[in-house]
């Protein structure tokens, strides 16, 4: 398997796709003002987000035969939320006027050809499309970063499809997705996040999601599990329009945005490198380490060693500024004045590297109490 690149990384990592669908209804009135509210939202959120169309090429799309078909709710919304191609010319300049990453889901091969030719940073396969290798292979030969979602896909149907975007080093970001509109809580399987970054450890791992009842508990447990890409159907409480319970309207997208900053700030952001330890923590730290204490009068000249510190010296809290600790090792260095039994040791009572080396001087001076 291949490595990530960093710039691969940086294009899907901490990425919201907000899924703009059908809701405009066919209107671009209130596709705008679906865009409009929402990015003013991220934008208040300062989060990195993508609002994402669906293509379709409706006059191809349909058998002649189904055409005006009311029966097929499918068939229905489809032909009834139908834009022109100008009216999307208008939606693309509006969400990168808002900044804002336009992206699309193509269900076909033209809407592939007009993802290009709007310079779609970041094309979407759906669930629904995993096993449709005409429009796959489509979208592979625009060598544009993809982002899939897993919904009812079979293990077989991931490895194949990751194998193939692998194998023409086409970026890929794979999401765990559960194809209920909308999905209770207990639907979510949210441990298939783990299955999934432990399977395809080279591609960030994200979730698609369509709960509806709780827009923080997901996001927090899936950023602590690894996802670094989420998805969610949008859509706003505007003209009467009953909002489908699966879409997000602003404010419930406020608090999904503000559990990813609160995730963030619980999980620290370090899972491939040690972290930096603060340093109120080290000086929290400092309080609890023992300092070295005279166990009875001892005389100017006396040498330290291994073989005689326990019955010379005892360890005992509290640490004071300058006193030398239970983490120093003192072998051969001598005292440079008397002790007299409890008394501190410190740097100034002894000959070697503590108090000679100014670092270790400052830094020890500095520590405890």
């Amino acid at each position: 398997m291949k490595s990530p690149s960093l710039s691969d990384r940086l294009l899907f990592e901490n990425l919201f796709v907000l899924e703009l669908a059908n809701n405009h209804l066919g209107s671009l009135n209130r596709g705008l003002k679906i865009i409009h509210d929402h990015a003013s939202i991220v934008r208040y959120n300062n989060v990195k987000a993508a609002i994402k169309l669906q293509f379709r090429d409706v006059d191809e799309f349909i058998h002649p035969d189904f055409k005006g078909d009311k029966k097929y709710r499918y068939i229905k919304k489809t032909e009834a939320t139908k834009l022109t191609k100008k009216d999307f010319v208008t939606i693309v300049d509006e969400i990168k006027k808002l900044s804002c990453i336009p992206m699309a889901t193509p269900f076909d091969e033209a809407s592939v050809d007009l993802c290009v030719e709007f310079e779609m940073p970041i094309i979407k396969i759906a669930s629904s499309d995993m096993n449709d290798w005409v429009l796959i292979e489509k979208i592979a030969s625009t060598r544009k970063p993809t982002i899939v979602s897993t919904g009812g896909a079979s293990e077989k149907d991931l490895d194949d499809l990751v194998r193939f975007f692998e194998k023409r080093d086409i970026p890929l970001a794979i999401n765990h997705c559960v194809s209920l509109y909308p999905s209770e809580d207990d639907e979510l399987q949210l441990d298939q996040i783990d299955y999934l970054k432990n399977r395809y450890p080279d591609h960030v791992i994200g979730l698609s999601t369509h709960e509806y009842r709780d827009w923080n508990s997901s996001m927090l447990i899936s950023y602590g599990k690894g996802a670094r890409t989420w998805e969610r159907h949008i859509d706003i409480d505007y003209e009467k329009v009953k909002v489908s319970p699966y879409c997000s309207l602003p404010e419930q997208c406020d608090v999904w945005y503000k559990a990813f900053h609160k995730a963030k700030e619980m999980t620290g952001g370090y899972s491939h490198e040690r972290r930096i330890i603060s340093k109120r923590e080290i000086e929290y730290l400092d309080q609890l380490i023992r300092g070295v204490y005279a166990k009875k009068d001892l005389p100017e000249g006396y040498e330290f060693s291994k073989d005689n510190f326990e019955k010379d010296f005892y360890l005992a809290i509290p640490l004071h500024k300058g006193q030398l600790s239970c983490r120093e090792v003192m072998n051969g260095e001598k005292l440079t004045k008397s002790l007299k039994v409890n008394q501190k040791l410190t740097i100034e009572d002894i000959d070697g590297p503590y108090s000679e080396n100014t670092n270790l001087r400052n830094f020890i001076i500095k520590r405890g109490v």
